[in-house]
């Protein structure tokens, strides 16, 4: 068994390892600073050798970045889509609540309810400027509405948007009558608008 280190003895292997230089010691590090008028000339950026080629990368910067903020303010002004519904103007007949109803009474319930919903959104984003998107749902349809139909408007489209979710999604039959009044009531409470409503 290995006899304990004096103090004495613990002394001397702390000296002679400071006095290896390659174990110990003190070792100085100097560090060259330049200061800003001391550096060299050939660090300095350069001006473009040819000034137009530098006006014309700004001006193409500034012209994509407005292309893309119009693009995208365009398609939420305008959608052609509402989820899977077409609701381009033209994709729709002149009368919309004579063509729901007759539709109606051919028995294609789906596809008067359909064409009725389809051509609230259009009229909604057409012709009175509500900020409805591609991926908008029936309730954030109705909240951005209210906000831009007179309350009688607004009451029709509610009564719309659930006579769709109560057949489509729920599978309910719904009341002749009911929807017959949607019909007869759509031209009414959308009215189609040749200008768009300010905002």
């Amino acid at each position: 068994m290995a006899e304990p280190l004096s103090s004495d003895r613990v002394k001397q292997v702390v000296d002679a390892v400071r006095a290896d230089a390659d174990l110990g010691g003190t070792r100085t590090v100097r560090t060259l600073h330049l200061k800003p008028s001391q550096s060299d000339p050939d660090d300095e950026p350069r001006p473009p050798s040819a000034p137009w080629l530098r006006e014309l990368v700004r001006w193409l910067a500034e012209s994509g970045r407005l292309l893309v903020w119009l693009g995208g303010a365009a398609a939420v002004a305008l959608p052609s889509h509402v989820r899977d519904l077409d609701i381009r103007p033209e994709s729709l007949p002149d009368d919309i609540g004579a063509a729901a109803r007759a539709l109606w009474q051919r028995g294609e319930q789906r596809a008067a309810l359909s064409l009725l919903y389809r051509g609230a959104l259009s009229r909604l984003v057409h012709g009175h400027a509500v900020p409805i998107r591609a991926a908008s749902t029936e309730g954030e349809c109705v909240s951005l509405a209210s906000r831009r139909l007179p309350t009688p408007s607004t009451a029709f489209f509610e009564r719309l948007v659930r006579a769709w979710q109560t057949s489509v999604y729920g599978g309910h039959p719904l009341d002749g009558a009911s929807v017959l009044a949607l019909c007869d009531d759509f031209d009414v409470q959308l009215p189609a608008q040749t200008e768009p409503v300010a905002a």
